[in-house]
């Protein structure tokens, strides 16, 4: 009988724990840094493959003889395109561990 009242002691303290760091975590995804951590990585995902299609397409086009842009405009799209791919991946990926 003790040992059966010990063991919930303990199954009730380790509850009290997970439910207190439950809503710490809560309390901390809603916090202005998290909220600016959030955002700033959508915005990391997001603009990187823009910067890296520009910077790229540049480097092509003046490897090229004449003036031309095409390059640099095609991998700017691309860019947009896999960046909000990479966006659309996070968020799914994120709010599916919330469920």
């Amino acid at each position: 009988m003790a040992g059966e009242h010990k063991q919930e002691e303990r199954l009730k303290q380790a509850i009290e724990r997970d439910n207190t760091r439950m809503e710490h975590e809560e309390k901390r995804k809603s916090s202005l840094f998290g909220f600016l951590l959030y955002g700033g990585t959508l915005g990391i995902l997001l603009i990187l493959p823009i910067l890296a299609g520009a910077y790229l397409g540049s480097w092509i086009d003046s490897r090229m003889s004449g003036y031309s842009v095409g390059w640099t405009v095609g991998l700017i799209l691309l860019g947009v395109i896999f960046g909000i791919w990479n966006v659309y991946q996070y968020l799914k990926e994120h709010y599916d561990q919330a469920d």
